[in-house]
């Protein structure tokens, strides 16, 4: 989609969805450099999704371990503790604000 708007350097200055005099160079969305413009790494290989995922398999880890009284969560350093509660709270903030398509309404429901 972006017409895209290079310095002298040659790095992206501006994302057009036109093509005007300054920017002629038209580059798919998922280029490396449109993508390194709007602020996402451009790693071929998806590792900062797979590093994503799994962040979220050792927290359900930890979460498993503390349910089962194997772990408490005042054996793990203050830093690590602070860090869970910041996820959990944003994860629970994100998902009270989510839109919930299928959730009770009061009504019959009448498939």
């Amino acid at each position: 989609m972006p017409y895209v708007r290079r310095n002298p350097s040659g790095s992206i200055e501006s994302l057009h969805r036109n093509a005007d005099a300054w920017a002629q160079e038209f580059l798919p969305d998922e280029h490396a450099d449109v993508q390194s413009f709007v602020g996402r790494p451009a790693d071929g290989d998806g590792f900062s999704r797979l590093d994503a995922d799994f962040v979220r398999v050792i927290e359900d880890v930890i979460d498993t371990l503390i349910v089962k009284n194997i772990l408490n969560i005042t054996d793990l350093p203050a830093e690590a503790q602070a860090k869970l509660f910041a996820r959990k709270s944003f994860r629970e903030r994100v998902s009270r604000n989510s839109l919930r398509l299928f959730s009770p309404t009061g009504f019959d429901d009448v498939i």
